[in-house]
């Protein structure tokens, strides 16, 4: 059973993405560090949220190292809003693509979104190198893998499109032209690609699970059915998965997903208080059979060597 992997002092973890530590061999978690207690107005306690960071030896037990300084701007101090951030090596230096909001905001309509670039050496010193230029200043969630042409793609959901997903595409991970809507249909968030048994992978989140999309090109993508729908056995773990990243190792991969244990599927942020608002990250083992990506949230999962 997939029991919470993450002690956070907020009780607010959410949007996983789980990174090797190149030099150490240790595994490293960054999230969004939600606020479930905090007592503003509206939706204020899902931003001013910091990125909290843990690590793990074995990918199932996690220690928490605290909170990620040093991702505003320049010009930009006091308290801002982090969400959602990816993390990728490049074969010399790590670049994390950070959900940026001015601020501590009440409301969700009328508050620009950006997509941050900083980059390190290490995981623990971050330099900001800009705001990418995408298809509106309403971005999130961000995810980035490298395609089987050889190029860098980001994908990222546009709020201003209806929240569909939209890719960019670079030759270095530096510059990035805009593609265009990659995926669209029904609203989601929380792309996160990856290949896998000769595919490339996408999983968005659906609020009700999250959806497949397989690819041989990483650029064209075919719908399948949705993962992480279905409840675990674990009492914390009964809920839909939610925002998800996936580890690939070998022939099968592990997902990193968050859930509300206490929400009963209302996707009604203002109306959650008290304990509905706590959130835990889970793991569960994926595979693919005939074609097709297999999630079990109960199946026994390797260590991450």
């Amino acid at each position: 059973m997939s029991a919470p992997l993450l002690s956070d002092p907020l009780g607010g973890p959410t949007d996983p993405t789980v990174i090797r530590d190149e030099q150490t061999g240790q595994w490293r978690m960054f999230y969004t560090q939600r606020r479930p207690s905090d007592p503003g107005h509206g939706v204020e306690w899902v931003h001013g949220s910091r990125i909290g960071m843990a690590v793990s030896d074995d990918g199932a037990h996690w220690h928490y190292r605290g909170v990620v300084d040093g991702l505003d701007p320049a010009d930009e101090p006091g308290l801002n809003t982090h969400w959602a951030p990816e993390v990728v090596w490049d074969g010399g230096q790590y670049s994390m693509y950070l959900t940026w909001i001015r601020g501590v905001a009440s409301t969700w309509e009328g508050h620009e979104r950006r997509i941050a670039h900083l980059v390190s050496d290490d995981l623990e010193n971050w330099e900001h190198r800009g705001f990418l230029e995408l298809s509106s200043n309403y971005v999130i969630d961000a995810a980035v893998a490298r395609t089987p042409d050889g190029l860098l793609r980001l994908w990222y959901k546009d709020e201003a499109d209806g929240s569909t997903t939209w890719a960019a595409v670079s030759p270095d991970g530096q510059s990035w032209t805009v593609e265009g809507r990659v995926i669209d249909g029904l609203p989601h968030e929380g792309p996160n690609v990856f290949p896998l048994a000769g595919w490339m992978w996408m999983i968005v989140d659906e609020w009700r699970g999250q959806r497949v999309y397989r690819s041989h090109d990483g650029v064209h993508w075919t719908a399948q059915g949705l993962i992480l729908d279905a409840p675990g056995k674990h009492p914390e773990d009964r809920q839909v998965g939610r925002h998800a990243d996936v580890v690939v190792r070998g022939e099968e991969a592990v997902a990193f997903y968050f859930t509300h244990p206490e929400w009963d599927g209302s996707n009604d942020v203002e109306l959650q208080s008290g304990a509905l608002r706590r959130s835990e990250v889970h793991r569960a083992r994926l595979w693919v059979a005939g074609g097709t990506l297999i999630c079990d949230r109960d199946a026994p999962v390797d260590a991450l060597r």
